[in-house]
């Protein structure tokens, strides 16, 4: 019975092992195991271990079956993106511009709000702080913190405000 057994695995053993794969050749970034494609390509033969291949997904440079890629619009974006109407990005522009100046208001008046709080870091004492020193030291640095924090969103949008087109250059400053 131990003879069989022994004999049976042996056998399964030498069966994965006695098939072997066929010699596989890369091509650049592409992999093939037909030698007349691999000699005409000049492909490099691929030794130690098998190889496993995954199909990836569709590039997203390269339009799916059936859909001609589309180049309506003079916007000037990078290859991939869909390009836009000049009237569509000026009135999408003037959005943004809206957008980001309603921000910048929103934050510069957050910082006024701060500022008068932080006092030139000496803010009122609240009535628990006035027995807890550390509550109030903790207090007033988380005031810096916020300040700098908010100086530092100002400043961004800002940034951002001077990176679109000069179209409606009436940024509040």
């Amino acid at each position: 019975m131990k003879q069989v057994f022994m004999t049976a695995m042996l056998l399964g053993l030498g069966a994965g092992t006695c098939h072997a794969q066929d010699p596989i050749y890369r091509c650049g970034n592409e992999y093939t195991n037909t030698k007349p494609d691999a000699h005409a390509k000049g492909c490099k033969l691929i030794e130690g271990g098998n190889v496993t291949i995954v199909q990836g997904g569709r590039s997203a440079k390269t339009p799916p079956a059936g859909k001609p890629a589309t180049s309506a619009g003079t916007g000037s974006g990078n290859g991939n993106a869909p390009r836009v109407a000049s009237g569509e990005q000026k009135a999408r522009d003037s959005d943004a511009r809206l957008i980001l100046q309603s921000e910048l208001k929103k934050a510069q008046a957050r910082q006024e709000e701060l500022q008068r709080e932080y006092n030139n870091g000496e803010p009122e004492k609240r009535g628990d702080e006035s027995r807890n020193h550390q509550k109030y030291l903790d207090r007033v640095a988380e005031l810096k913190a916020s300040l700098a924090r908010n100086e530092s969103d100002v400043a961004g949008i800002r940034r951002e405000l001077d990176r679109l087109p000069a179209g409606n250059a009436s940024a509040s400053r």
